[in-house]
């Protein structure tokens, strides 16, 4: 009898530990209503707006969804938030966002996860397949997300291979679009590229958006304002087949051009003596040579870096936005509109005088007369061609050869840039399979004061690796020189809104600008 006892009593735990692990879900009765569930089906198909209570779909700039109340139980939802928040989160960095996420949730135990989990993969994936006319797949992809003060999460669309819808479920405390946060969808133009946003959804308690995974579904996360408010979400995707899509567009590359006839004179005006010395020209090539990259300070002259740093703020210098969002985001000033001053700055950073200073900095062959590592060959070859000659021996040797080869001519391409609280560049599919050999240069204005939490910084990373091999900060007149083979990327990462309490000259948009500068051998 004891033995019976114990074993029904240890029945009845088990049965207790199994109800622990999953609350039931109770969704909007909205997706139980048929006359709901053909409205939305039809006005998707159709790209129409239908809005129902707390339902709304709206097809511009392209199909997503919202039910405001998603989960019937408030308790539920309290208890919900409760289990996400002991979640350990990853901090996750790159070029295209910033925020804290939790592991796949497809294994996590806790009753509300589970039991959420049950209902989006369960009733809600059955009827959302109904929906849009497809059998969605059984695959649970769900996370959870902490976006916190400064967090964004760039534009993108979020297309991946079996991607069909993604989903976000709000947890958020109360809500303004001042805070920050807000989904933000964008148009696109004619090449499916991103344009603007169109529209900004705001977070709000127990609301469920989705939205179709496809060639024109850009949107993003806008950094959050907020210091004291945590923007907490679960997010994922139902999968299914991929919408075709449309072949990407190649956007054309800059022009190069050879350096300007300009001589040393243009040296002699702008550069810091110091940096014309050709023995400290030779201690700045050994350093660049082990390390591939250095950093020159006040590498012009005080007074003409302070001539073209006042001319950019108080002239009026015409600046266009560069674009698309999902590749770049930062200000290009226009070369007619530039101040007298900038414009001899600019000519001394294309000039032959400047490629050739370049060369004794780097050991790069960026002017014909800057020794190569083919020099020593050439003269070796030459030296045994003379010989040759004084014991009968033929001239036809290889070095004849290399001698009429015509060698290649040297080339930039550059921009000055101005960048405020917002701007930002980009990693794309393409930029891999582009990369070349090439010394980048830098040169900052209008910084003091520059802090490595602003963002602002270029990074430098190995091709499919998330490791930064390099940050470069922007620095009052310090000349950054960084070359980088055909396995390494860059971009210039996110300016948030931290750059806004640090007041940079006269200007209300507290801009910093630098040129930017490509040479190639």
């Amino acid at each position: 009898m004891n033995c019976k006892r114990q074993r029904d009593s240890e029945n009845a735990e088990k049965g207790k530990k199994r109800n622990k692990r999953e609350e039931r879900a109770e969704l909007s009765a909205l997706l139980e209503d048929e006359d709901v569930k053909r409205g939305v089906k039809e006005a998707w198909s159709q790209r129409a707006q239908y809005s129902r209570g707390d339902l709304e779909l709206d097809c511009h700039p392209f199909p997503h969804l919202l039910i405001r109340n998603f989960i019937q139980s408030d308790s539920f939802t309290e208890n919900l938030q409760r289990e996400l928040l002991d979640l350990n989160f990853h901090e996750k960095s790159n070029d295209l966002y910033k925020f804290n996420q939790s592991d796949d949730l497809k294994k996590r135990k806790e009753p509300h996860i589970t039991g959420l989990r049950a209902a989006l993969f369960g009733l809600f994936r059955s009827w959302l397949g109904e929906v849009l006319g497809i059998e969605l797949e059984p695959i649970v992809d769900v996370s959870c997300a902490k976006y916190q003060y400064t967090d964004v999460l760039l534009c993108h669309d979020d297309e991946l291979e079996g991607r069909r819808v993604a989903f976000i479920l709000y947890l958020v405390p109360p809500w303004e679009s001042s805070d920050g946060g807000t989904l933000d969808l964008f148009s696109t133009d004619d090449h499916f590229q991103p344009h603007s946003v169109v529209k900004s959804l705001v977070p709000s308690w127990n609301t469920l958006i989705l939205f179709e995974v496809s060639p024109v579904s850009f949107h993003q996360v806008a950094e959050v304002l907020s210091e004291d408010k945590c923007r907490l979400s679960l997010s994922g995707w139902f999968h299914g087949p991929s919408l075709e899509r449309p072949p990407r567009h190649i956007e054309l590359p800059f022009p190069r051009s050879p350096h300007l006839p300009r001589d040393e004179t243009l040296l002699l005006e702008w550069v810091n003596p110091l940096y014309l010395d050709v023995d400290y020209q030779s201690q700045v090539q050994q350093e660049f040579e082990d390390s591939s990259e250095i950093q020159l300070k006040n590498f012009l002259k005080e007074e003409k870096f302070k001539e073209v740093s006042e001319a950019l703020r108080l002239t009026d210098v015409q600046w266009t936005k560069q674009g698309p969002p999902n590749r770049r985001c930062y200000e290009v000033a226009s070369l007619e509109s530039f101040p007298q001053c900038v414009s001899a700055c600019w000519e001394l950073l294309c000039s032959e005088a400047f490629f050739l200073l370049l060369s004794n900095f780097t050991g790069l062959r960026l002017h014909y007369l800057s020794p190569s590592d083919e020099d020593e060959e050439e003269e070796k070859d030459q030296e045994d061609e003379e010989e040759g000659e004084a014991t009968g021996s033929s001239g036809d040797t290889p070095s004849a050869n290399k001698n009429n080869k015509e060698p290649s001519t040297p080339v930039c391409v550059g921009e000055l840039r101005r960048w405020a609280h917002g701007d930002y560049t980009l990693l794309h599919d393409g930029d891999a399979s582009k990369a070349e050999y090439a010394l980048d240069l830098l040169l900052p204005l209008s910084c003091p004061g520059w802090q490595t939490e602003f963002g602002g910084f270029t990074s430098y990373i190995a091709n499919e690796e998330d490791e930064e091999l390099l940050m470069v900060y922007p620095e009052e007149n310090s000349l950054a020189l960084v070359y980088r083979d055909k396995e390494t990327l860059k971009f210039v990462k996110h300016i948030n809104h931290r750059s806004s309490t640090l007041p940079i000259g006269d200007s209300c948009r507290r801009a910093v600008y630098d040129f930017s500068f490509v040479y190639y051998e």
